[in-house]
């Protein structure tokens, strides 16, 4: 069985565990989950990834409780198809989809996960990102899965519910290492129905329009919707496409921010990303490391955060073969032979 620390990471690492354990048929006992947090131990959203994980696989599990900092897990034999996770806070519900996604890979028939919780909230992807940059970046290399957002969950309430289908898939190997030419940007704003009145998402929109206008940058007309949701919330995503890839810049609106600021910070980060030569984004890198390491290849990220090189090392702990290589101060390429 290997003993994973958890104490330098967060749910990203949880997760993680989770999926490899499952993919390589290794038990797994994570310790001091989230020990360097001030609540450490599982949360909602935490404990929805294992019990999801464990229904997928049948898994024998120790310490799926609530504030649990240890965790054992023994993945089965079997293989179920049509899961759902209801996460009874605004815990994200993307995150959780990352446990279950690389499962394409090893189940036979199709999997359905439905899922309640937040779907645009703190620290996480919001819906629109995992729809229209990782599905479809993914989708490039062969794995057929997609995602349906019946309901937007914003922080506190949630309340949001996405399904995600996935085919059985077999990827090649994810050669990002070269994104190729700058095609367009698209502009996606949304924002609960209880701030139309204010124009909230469409002058999100307006400012990024015009901060990208302004910069020479070639657009797709921006999409502005506003929806029915149990919290006020409004979120704003601009995609960028290369010959080659895509990368998601988001924001989420706060009490005291104003709709362009929310807008002018997700065209921030799109210029700096632009500005580089990385072929994905700072978020995307780090979810692609699981399928790198599971089919190899080559991807340049926009440099190494704390949470790449706790992967990093995670991976190297079920003896995957990823390593960092071609390292400047803006980015650097991951490097992997399939596992």
């Amino acid at each position: 069985m290997r003993t994973i620390d958890g104490s330098d990471g967060g749910g990203q690492l949880l997760r993680t565990a989770l999926t490899l354990s499952v993919l390589t048929e290794a038990p797994v006992r994570i310790e001091s989950i989230r020990g360097s947090r001030p609540d450490p131990g599982l949360r909602p959203q935490h404990l929805a990834a294992v019990e999801l994980a464990a229904d997928y696989c049948d898994a024998t599990v120790e310490g799926d409780v609530i504030d649990s900092e240890t965790v054992t897990f023994r993945p089965g034999e079997a293989r179920e198809p049509t899961l759902d996770a209801s996460i009874p806070t605004a815990g994200s519900v993307t995150l959780l989809l990352d446990t279950v996604l690389p499962f394409a890979l090893d189940s036979e028939e199709p999997i359905t996960v439905a899922v309640t919780g937040g779907t645009d909230v703190k620290w996480s992807p919001p819906a629109a990102s995992l729809q229209r940059v990782k599905l479809p970046l993914l989708a490039r290399f062969g794995l057929d899965a997609e995602v349906e957002l019946e309901r937007t969950g914003f922080y506190p309430a949630g309340g949001g519910k996405v399904t995600l289908r996935c085919r059985s898939s077999s990827l090649s190997p994810i050669e990002l290492d070269d994104r190729g030419a700058f095609e367009d940007v698209w502009i996606h704003s949304k924002a609960s129905e209880d701030l139309a009145d204010r124009d909230v998402a469409d002058r999100q929109a307006e400012q990024a329009r015009q901060r990208l206008h302004a910069a020479g940058i070639t657009m797709r007309e921006p999409t502005v919707e506003y929806v029915e949701t149990r919290s006020t919330g409004s979120v704003i995503l601009l995609r960028a496409e290369y010959e080659r890839s895509l990368a998601g810049f988001d924001e989420l609106g706060e009490p005291g921010r104003t709709a362009e600021a929310v807008a002018d910070r997700a065209v921030d980060a799109f210029r700096a990303f632009h500005y580089t030569d990385a072929a994905v984004d700072e978020h995307v890198a780090d979810q692609l490391l699981v399928f790198l390491a599971l089919v190899g290849g080559r991807v340049r990220i926009p440099g190494v955060t704390d949470h790449v090189e706790t992967t990093l090392a995670l991976l190297d702990r079920f003896d995957c073969d990823v390593r960092i290589d071609d390292r400047d101060d803006t980015s650097a390429s991951i490097v992997a032979s399939p596992l």
